[in-house]
């Protein structure tokens, strides 16, 4: 726990890329954030008595695993439960690739259709959430990189410039969001209960995977040549192509991200 304020913000997934934003930064929140040690959230009683027990005025419910079902969506569906047996506001972390991918702009009304694992996942976690605690609000982003801390595209910029072996697709587009800037909206969507429902939270500008791949090796100081770029076609990869989330919604909400250009771009 770090003691900051009476208001208590619990936090799930807090020694994770985005916890790491949230929970290390001020945002005017008394925080506790368990580890994934001391709360299994795949244990429904843990959950809900160690939710209750510190009777929190919010929950943010960042974390999850790609390849675990009971971690991704039952144990979103614990925290939800939780987070309604205390009268906490709930902000619950989703994704895109709820969506398959086409070439306009998803907004929060669009049905979802996921046609990954990982997606149906998620997309079975929003349902779950809504469920158990129907004045949650679902935050729907996109691909999450950092300046202090480097996220996965990131990672992966850095290891195909070392390695090879590694094609960024360029007709595979999603709007990145700085984890700096999803974590201030998450804490300042905890304070706003009057918001429900699935909000689209991601980064002003759409981008190819290339081209937030060269964008990163570029502020990385690596030669951007040595990145390789190509279509999708022929490709074993199996993700939605082109995913735009319109985050309008949470705009005229005055909940903006900065694009990559303008933090990364040199």
């Amino acid at each position: 726990m770090r003691s900051r304020r009476n208001r208590r913000l619990f936090v799930t997934g807090g020694n994770g890329f985005l916890g790491r934003h949230l929970v290390n930064a001020d945002h005017g929140w008394e925080i506790i954030a368990p580890s994934s040690s001391a709360l299994d959230i795949r244990r429904r009683d843990s959950v809900i008595e160690a939710i209750t027990s510190w009777k929190p005025q919010a929950v943010a419910h960042l974390a999850y695993r790609y390849d675990d079902r009971t971690v991704t969506t039952d144990g979103s569906h614990y925290v939800a439960e939780a987070a309604a047996a205390c009268g906490a506001r709930l902000v619950h972390l989703s994704t895109d690739v709820v969506f398959p991918g086409r070439p306009t702009p998803y907004r929060e009304a669009d049905p979802t259709f996921p046609i990954t694992d990982y997606g149906r996942m998620k997309a079975d976690a929003e349902t779950a959430v809504i469920a158990a605690a129907p004045t949650a609000v679902i935050v729907r982003t996109s691909l999450l990189y950092g300046t202090d801390h480097l996220g996965i595209p990131q990672l992966d910029v850095k290891r195909a410039v070392a390695d090879g072996g590694f094609t960024f697709f360029t007709d595979e587009v999603r709007c990145p969001i700085h984890a700096g800037d999803l974590a201030t909206i998450v804490a300042e969507l905890a304070r706003r209960p009057e918001i429900t429902g699935p909000l689209h939270v991601a980064g002003p500008s759409a981008l190819s995977r290339a081209d937030f791949a060269v964008l990163i090796a570029r502020w990385l100081g690596l030669n951007p040549n040595l990145i390789t770029t190509g279509p999708r076609s022929g490709s074993a990869v199996n993700r939605p192509g082109v995913v735009v989330l319109d985050s309008s919604k949470a705009a005229a909400l005055g909940l903006r991200a900065r694009s990559p250009e303008a933090i990364l771009g040199r």
